[in-house]
């Protein structure tokens, strides 16, 4: 049972299923309808489920040659990839009918893009394109997006503001992890960024402009009236403290510089969607 659960990949789907919530909940203008948001939270996660299973589907070959994953279900055999991928499409469609009956049409719709474009685009990409990580940050926005949908909120500023403070957070989150495991990433035949250029020169300049620009549009959902000063204040605190790490891997990039980075990484999402969402209610 806990290899079958490894194939969901658990902490990614939680997020997931955090950040769709949080759009539910900054889209709804009265009372918060719980049932509809649990349904939406469900299906949004069994989608996820889904990606990350049909993902280790599909890179199995690989994630056998690196370290970091060569002990994941299928590369050490305690699960079949027919298994994986008969339990991968049932979790697909299961969050994909579920958001289509209990939630509505354009929610399922963005949540099947996110499902086709992360493992038919940017998962065999990344064998061949640094630039995958900049598509496959597509997908990763998605999911406020979704939740903001969900509760019936159009795809309008407010909607583009979440996308792009998730678009941009994913830059140095994975760029960051990149050069940590680029040994890895080689071995296993990733052509990312830290792979492509081995100086890692322009990986940490790309993180800090990410950085940069992450803490203007973090300024948007005020400026947009989805958020107070409070949000603000603490956009522009931790956006800060946020750009600051990542300048100093630009000018340094070393083990430590791009651990500080991504560690930074792990607090910021959370931390302002749980403050924006907060403010708003």
């Amino acid at each position: 049972m806990r290899a079958y659960l490894e194939l969901a990949k658990p902490r990614i789907t939680m997020l997931v299923a955090l950040c769709a919530a949080a759009g539910y909940m900054l889209a709804c203008r009265g009372p918060i309808d719980r049932t509809r948001l649990l349904w939406a939270v469900i299906g949004v996660a069994l989608a996820s489920a889904s990606t990350g299973c049909l993902n280790q589907v599909l890179e199995a070959d690989l994630d056998a040659r690196m370290k970091r994953t060569s002990r994941r279900p299928i590369p050490t055999g305690r699960v079949t990839p027919a298994a994986a991928h008969a339990l991968g499409l049932a979790w697909g469609a299961a969050g994909l009918g579920i958001l289509a009956w209990k939630v509505n049409a354009l929610a399922c719709g963005l949540t099947a893009f996110t499902l086709v474009s992360y493992l038919l685009v940017y998962t065999p990409m990344k064998r061949f394109s640094p630039l995958s990580t900049w598509v496959g940050a597509i997908p990763g926005a998605l999911p406020p997006v979704i939740g903001w949908t969900a509760a019936g909120g159009a795809l309008d500023a407010s909607a583009a503001a979440l996308f792009g403070i998730q678009f941009l957070w994913q830059m140095p989150h994975f760029l960051a992890l990149a050069w940590l495991y680029r040994d890895d990433y080689a071995a296993g035949g990733y052509r990312v960024s830290s792979v492509a250029d081995p100086s890692g020169a322009g990986l940490a300049w790309q993180m800090a402009a990410a950085a940069a620009l992450l803490l203007a549009v973090s300024i948007l959902p005020f400026g947009l009236g989805l958020a107070g000063r409070a949000y603000l204040f603490a956009a522009l605190a931790f956006g800060g403290l946020f750009l600051a790490a990542s300048l100093a891997a630009a000018r340094e990039l070393t083990a430590a510089s791009a651990r500080r980075v991504f560690l930074a990484s792990l607090a910021y999402l959370p931390f302002i969607l749980i403050v924006l969402v907060v403010d708003r209610l």
